[in-house]
């Protein structure tokens, strides 16, 4: 068997989130507006007659079982029952640790695409729910489209949100979600506010609940945003370590991205509402 596809797994910024509460079994429920960007890792993927999931080049610092994309295939194989394998291989570009959602899209873009591949036809709900499984973020990325998403992240509302430029800078450094979330000064008793107030309101009003213990935590961090908001209104996405400001010109974006590119990693990338795995794969 020969057939082979080349993916993108794109990044995503969370434009608010708000911690409203904890569950018994520790996890925080959320209410939160994601959005694609268009700046991505690559996925190769091949099927193969063996069964094997082989991944060749391993990430740096990720065992190559306990790497996400090797999971997805494996938990997409149990699964569906199918004989076939795949060799998989990616080029990164978005930052591990960074709040981007890498980890979980590269899990989704392995579901989303091995479907395809190995001709399964399963429906997008059933592999999100399967995605699940391997984190909260996951759903988000095999659905495809801008969402307000709350429970853990797993409760998706399709939205359409504007589409501005984004200057992202990454710090340099890593964050530790786990930590984040575990900190006592950690907002957990935001007032739930719904979806239409939030898109009502929009960004002027959008923040991130995460963002004070994640400053107190990582100076670096709370340094470039302090620097960014300078310019622009900044947030942190996820638990970081990125941030952002959104410009309503390419040309606005990259002229802060250039000066901040003078000290930090900085991209500069377009709001999407639709997935750009989605549109490779022909999702209406």
């Amino acid at each position: 068997m020969n057939a082979k596809l080349t993916l993108p797994a794109p990044a995503k910024l969370n434009r608010m989130l708000h911690i409203v509460g904890r569950r018994e079994d520790g996890y925080h429920t959320l209410q939160t507006l994601f959005q694609f960007i268009d700046l991505n890792d690559h996925l190769m993927l091949a099927a193969r007659d063996d069964g094997e999931i082989h991944l060749p080049h391993e990430v740096s610092g990720v065992n190559h079982d306990d790497n996400l994309i090797v999971r997805a295939a494996r938990l997409l194989q149990r699964h569906s029952g199918t004989r076939l394998g795949a060799t998989l291989s990616i080029q990164k570009q978005l930052p591990m640790g960074g709040g981007l959602g890498g980890g979980s899209s590269n899990a989704a873009t392995t579901l989303v695409g091995l479907n395809h591949l190995w001709q399964l036809h399963l429906s997008l709900d059933e592999l999100a729910r399967l995605g699940l499984q391997l984190g909260a973020d996951v759903p988000v990325f095999v659905h495809g489209h801008s969402a307000w998403a709350e429970g853990v992240g797993e409760q998706l509302t399709a939205v359409t949100l504007d589409t501005p430029w984004f200057a992202i800078i990454h710090p340099g450094i890593s964050v530790s979600t786990l930590d984040v979330f575990q900190d006592p000064q950690l907002t957990r008793d935001s007032r739930p506010i719904t979806m239409a107030r939030a898109l009502q309101g929009g960004a002027p009003e959008w923040r991130n609940d995460c963002e004070a213990v994640v400053k107190e935590r990582y100076p670096p961090i709370a340094e470039a945003l302090d620097w960014l908001a300078q310019y622009a209104p900044s947030r942190l996405t996820g638990t970081g370590a990125c941030l952002f400001a959104a410009f309503e010109t390419q040309q606005a974006a990259q002229a802060i991205a250039q000066l901040a590119g003078q000290r930090w990693p900085t991209w500069v990338a377009r709001g999407l509402n639709t997935s750009p795995l989605h549109d490779a794969l022909g999702y209406l």
